[in-house]
Order: C-alpha cells, then structure tokens, then sequence
C-alpha cells in the first residue's frame, strides 16, 4: 500500500512536472508578441512621423482604413500651439523739420578794436582815432544813409552822428572809424555807440552798443625836461585828394596814392597833401599822431624795405616831383604793415616839421620806400592809400 501509494505521487509529480514545461514556452511567446506588438506599434509611428516632416506644408498624406490617427503631443497634454507673433514695425515719429528764422535787416557783429583797444593811455588832451571792426549779419545792405551815432558816456569830442560811406553788403565787415579828443583831466573814460539806418531804426552789436575806452593821462615829466602843460585841443587835418597822387619812375602821374613797384620794375611815389587850417595862431605842437591805416596792398611792399614820409613842399603834382636815390630828412617811417595799420601812430620827428608851419593852411609830403626803387621781381608791390589819410595834432595856445 505504501509502495502504491509512492507511484502515485511519483506520477503525480511527474505530470505536474510536465504542466510546468509546458508554460515556460508560452509566457515566452506571449512575451515575444508583445515586444513584437510593441515594436511595430513604434514603427507606424516613425513612419507616420516621417511622412509628415516629407510632406509639404498644408499637405496630408492619406490614412488607410486600418491604420489609427495617432494624436498630436500637443493635443494629448493641453498645451497650446506656439503662435509667431508680428513684430512692430518702427513707429518712431520722423524728426522735426527744423524751421527757418528770418534774419533781421539791421544786425551787427563785433569783430575787433582795429585800434584803441580799452585801456589805452591817451595823454589828456590830445586827439585820436578810435576804429571798430564790424560785420554785416543782417540781410540788408548798409549804404551811405547809415549813421554812425552817438548813445550815452563820455563823448570825448565825437559828433552826434557821422554817416558811413561806401555800401556794405550782408556778411561783408567794414572798419568804421571816429575821431576823438581825450578829456583834459586825467581819468578812465568809456563813450558808447550805435548804427541807426536810413529810416532811422536804431541798432548795435549782440550785446548792444560798442564802446570805446580810454585812460587820459598827464605827461610825465623828466630828469632833462620839464612837464609839457596839458593840451587844450587838438584837430584832425584831413587829407586834401585833389592835391594829391602819384608819380612813376617813367614820369606817368596818377591821381591816387601809391607806393612801391610795379609788374614792369617801375618805381613809384607818393604825394599828400593836409589841411591844417584848423590850427590856431600861435598854438603850441604838443603831439603829432598819423592816421595811415586806410589802405590794401598788391604783392608784398615791405621787401622794398620800410615806408618813409619826407617833407616836400610841390605846387601840383607832375613828374619831376619823383625823387631818385636815398633820401635825408625822414619824419614817419613804417617798417611793417602792423604799424601801417595802427590808426594812432605816434610820430614825435613831425612834431618840428608842423610847428615851423602854423599859421599856413597845407602840409605836403612825399612818400616812397628808401632802401629800393624796386626789387625787379616782375610783380608788383604797392601799397595802396585812400583819401581816409590824416594828421592828429594836439596843441596848446598862450
């Protein structure tokens, strides 16, 4: 019974054994569909993929009835679709348009004192001429209606009102000049000025009116000489044009003032004439300045060495008032165009030459540069003078 009873648990085991073997290779199939299942899941995927990056833009490909529309991941999860966005074109506004101002018709610009800058020592007394660089920054013309006026300070002898001469274009600068006489008691002194036009609009500079300023001084005396007394006027001898002119090495005569040469080697001189009628009787010459600085230039004058002003008394200019050679006897030399141009120039050696002609109404004069006639470079070199030449003599009377 119990050997019985071992056969059936052997057989048992033996069919339980078999059962077991027979399950290994179906867990294994089922296993291998399933990865088998999985894998052609993943390839329709792929392949569904593919098309739809090969396909055009807009384009679908078809689906076969046996084939399931895979969704979109961004169906799935919800999230939303990126949209492109336009981007604002530029919307600045465009720049402003600049918007033009009228000039003014009377304007001015200050460009410089030409001569008398402020703080120039005047001896008390004693005249002087005091000019003012200006420039035309209006659009009208300045012509001879304008004035020159007088407007507050101390007027030192200036007239109320002088008018210009010659026109002066917008833009163009003019030198405007006004002769003055220091006061007789020492001191600073400031007049101011201004433009008033034909129609008798009155204007100035930017900052309004222009100045001149002075310091009058007392002669200081010396060891050798005693103090001069102060003067007690002083007259601006004008020069007298139609006396006046210009003489050639080749005897042509002109009636213009130049100095220097000529293109052809020529040399030339000039001849002036002033009024000093306004001179008293009896009147002591203190101080003599000359007032030179109305002039342009050809070429370059100086090479012929420096301007000088003799002494010489002519009836009417002709040729044989050219003088050849080196000259003696010299009163005002000029040794560069700076000193030219000052319109104060003090000349001491004039002081005798006027002083031995008070009481007579002209004083004559030859100009000419004394180291050379000429300097034979084909060109010309000239100075050239207009009729603004004149004397500033001071004086004291008994």
């Amino acid at each position: 019974m119990k050997i019985k009873s071992s056969l059936v648990l052997v057989i048992l085991l033996l069919f339980l054994a078999s059962i077991a073997c027979s399950l290994i290779p179906l867990t294994a199939t089922k296993t291998a569909s399933g990865a088998v299942y999985t894998q052609a899941v993943e390839t329709v995927v792929a392949k569904l993929t593919e098309n739809a990056l090969v396909s055009p833009a807009g384009s679908s490909a078809p689906v076969s009835e046996s084939e399931t529309p895979i969704p979109s991941p961004s169906a799935e999860s919800g999230t939303p679709t990126n949209t492109a966005t336009a981007i604002p074109s530029n919307t600045n506004p465009p720049p402003a348009t600049a918007t033009n101002t009228p000039i003014p018709c009377n304007q001015a610009k200050f460009i410089k004192d030409v001569s008398v800058p402020d703080g120039t020592k005047i001896l008390v007394g004693t005249g002087f001429t005091k000019t003012w660089r200006l420039r035309n920054t209006g659009s009208c013309t300045w012509n001879s209606s304008y004035q020159l006026i007088f407007d507050h300070g101390d007027q030192m002898n200036a007239p109320a009102s002088q008018h210009l001469t010659g026109n002066v274009a917008p833009g163009q600068e003019v030198d405007i000049s006004v002769n003055l006489i220091a006061p007789a008691s020492p001191g600073t002194y400031q007049g101011f000025f201004l433009l008033r036009d034909g129609g008798g609009v009155v204007f100035g500079v930017s900052t309004g009116a222009f100045w001149v300023k002075i310091k009058a001084v007392t002669p200081t005396p010396t060891a050798t000489s005693p103090a001069l007394p102060p003067p007690v006027g002083a007259i601006f001898a004008p020069l007298v044009p139609g006396e006046s002119g210009s003489v050639r090495s080749s005897g042509t005569v002109f009636n213009f003032v130049n100095v220097g040469d000529t293109e052809s080697n020529q040399g030339q001189q000039g001849f002036v004439s002033f009024d000093i009628s306004g001179l008293p009787a009896g009147a002591t010459v203190l101080a003599v300045h000359v007032n030179f600085s109305g002039y342009d230039t050809l070429g370059n004058p100086f090479a012929l060495g420096c301007l000088r002003m003799y002494p010489q008394n002519y009836d009417s200019v002709d040729a044989s008032d050219y003088h050849s050679g080196s000259s003696s006897g010299v009163v005002v030399r000029w040794c560069n165009a700076a000193e030219l141009s000052n319109a104060n120039f003090n000349a001491p050696e004039l002081v005798s030459k006027i002083q031995s002609s008070v009481g007579n109404s002209r004083i004559r004069f030859r100009l000419q540069f004394n180291e050379k006639e000429t300097n034979s470079d084909g060109a010309a070199n000239m100075v050239r003078f207009n009729n603004s030449l004149q004397l500033i003599i001071s004086f004291t009377v008994p």
